[in-house]
């Protein structure tokens, strides 16, 4: 988590779900964290509750985080006020909330931090077009000095975001690189991709700078 050695490293790494091995993933406690190692840059995960509202999660769940049980689907944002997303992480975190994407995003903003959001496709989430536009419209909220991209394992969410803002940074998110990735790449279109560290080749890296495409491994402890 201290590796930020240059104003380039600064520029590139990013704090994966705020700063994770110091605070409850995904939230507000995390992201202070992240900005107070140094970080410019934090990823979090977006997914939508069964009202539709915008939360700041990675799990279908919220059992792996939090205090509580109980699947998106079947939640409201008003059951958010009784769940303890910190104590599981540690008892200084005791009351820490699982947090809105609406306020998540003002205060990022307030911290000097940019966002790289990846969007949740769940199962649960019938429309991709309620998903990305609620996405849209609560990016409209951030600070002028606020950098956004958007990353997804779904091509479907990133084409869907570039209809809304063709300005959107998008990132393209693999386990495995597909052997058509220029293509697929393309078809988006996006010109970044975010890949499982596994995967990396110097030949791929080689190619991916030669076409003009950046490379983010993921995830770097």
């Amino acid at each position: 988590q201290h590796i930020l050695a240059s104003d380039v490293a600064k520029k590139e790494i990013q704090a994966h779900r705020g700063a994770s091995a110091v605070a409850p993933e995904n939230t507000i406690a995390g992201f202070k964290a992240a900005a107070d190692q140094g970080a410019e840059w934090v990823e979090l995960d977006v997914a939508l509750l069964g009202d539709g509202t915008a939360v700041v999660i990675h799990d279908v769940t919220v059992d792996r985080c939090s205090s509580s049980k109980g699947h998106l689907k079947h939640m409201t944002a008003a059951d958010l006020s009784g769940i303890d997303a910190g104590s599981w992480f540690g008892e200084e975190f005791k009351g820490e909330k699982i947090p809105l994407l609406a306020d998540v995003v003002p205060e990022l903003g307030r911290l000097g931090l940019n966002i790289n959001v990846e969007i949740k496709q769940h199962p649960h989430q019938t429309s991709l077009e309620q998903l990305t536009r609620t996405v849209h419209e609560h990016l409209q909220s951030r600070a002028a000095h606020t950098q956004v991209m958007i990353s997804s394992f779904d091509p479907d969410a990133l084409r869907a975001m570039h209809k809304l803002d063709a300005n959107y940074d998008l990132a393209m998110l693999w386990s495995k690189l597909p052997e058509d990735w220029v293509d697929r790449l393309a078809a988006v279109p996006a010109q970044t991709i975010h890949l499982l560290y596994k995967s990396l080749s110097i030949g791929f890296l080689e190619e991916a700078a030669s076409r003009g495409i950046k490379v983010r491994a993921w995830t770097c402890n």
